[in-house]
């Protein structure tokens, strides 16, 4: 076996599985606030990877400073989106959420391709084609493992802001009790505002640490999706932390899967052990609580 191949793809599956962490966060706190599961999830990061490549583009701006960008303007138009269209139906039945979700997913999607084609596109920064050597002739990509710290950060900062604020605590207090929320004072609806505000703008900085090792088209999202549903259900639905462990863990069961079946075929463990999973422990593989964040 080669053992410095092993090594570097263990290595370039936990830096992907920060990313998918970072989108899956976003999911989760949104299902763990309000109870909704946002299938437009993966479109609002299409979004971001879109605003990072125009800027680029059009002002040369670089893509770790359009996170910038990227995360107030995806958490208003979440805010807007929250505001205007789900708060409305978020004592509808669930499959009235779901479609009202697709729905939005799909005018977004269409929108896109109408303004920008289905081509696919991606920026090179002074980063692209930069690597690290980590020992031997192990080498590390200089915008993953970036990419990998920002959203592990992002992450961390989001996790702090939850267990050490009022607001984050008020959050914290909707998804357990809501009517003991309300008694306390809190109002509900600003808590969903916010909680589908940051959960949109964790997905639009994730979009632009992505872009340049990853290409952008208006159907992006359903790869990042599918992988962040996986992500929730294997850490427990609503469950913060399982979230970024489920992230690393499908990151590297990806990474070695391209050791061992063809590289077209690396989300075929990861969907497996989705599977096995809702077989045999549907509550998660890291939920031991009912608690959201802990």
């Amino acid at each position: 076996m080669n053992w410095d191949l092993l090594v570097a793809m263990l290595i370039n599956g936990v830096l992907v599985g920060g990313i998918y962490a970072l989108v899956a966060v976003g999911l989760t706190l949104i299902f763990g606030v309000m109870k909704i599961i946002n299938f437009a999830h993966g479109t609002f990061m299409m979004l971001g990877m879109y605003i990072t490549y125009w800027l680029f583009a059009l002002f040369n701006a670089d893509p770790y400073l359009s996170l910038l960008v990227c995360g107030p303007f995806l958490f208003v138009f979440g805010v807007f989106l929250q505001k205007v269209l789900i708060a409305p139906i978020l004592d509808a039945p669930e499959q009235s959420q779901i479609l009202l979700t697709v729905g939005i997913s799909i005018i977004i999607e269409n929108l896109a391709l109408f303004l920008w084609s289905p081509d696919f596109r991606t920026v090179k920064t002074s980063l692209s084609g930069v690597v690290f050597p980590v020992g031997g002739a192990i080498m590390v990509s200089a915008p993953q493992l970036l990419a990998f710290m920002v959203a592990l950060a992002a992450t961390g900062i989001l996790y702090l802001f939850l267990k050490k604020t009022d607001t984050g605590k008020a959050m914290r207090a909707c998804s357990e009790e809501r009517e003991g929320a309300l008694l306390m004072g809190i109002n509900p609806h600003r808590i969903y505002l916010l909680a589908f505000g940051i959960g949109s703008a964790c997905v639009g900085v994730a979009g632009a640490l992505v872009l340049p090792f990853f290409y952008v088209s208006p159907f992006v999202g359903y790869t990042f999706v599918l992988t962040a549903f996986i992500v929730v259900v294997l850490g427990g639905m609503g469950n913060f932390v399982g979230a970024l462990l489920g992230g690393l863990t499908i990151g590297i069961a990806e990474s070695l899967a391209i050791l061992i079946i063809r590289p077209s075929m690396r989300q075929l463990i990861p969907f497996g052990i989705f599977i096995l999973v809702l077989f045999f422990k549907p509550e998660g593989l890291f939920s031991r609580r009912k608690k959201w964040v802990t």
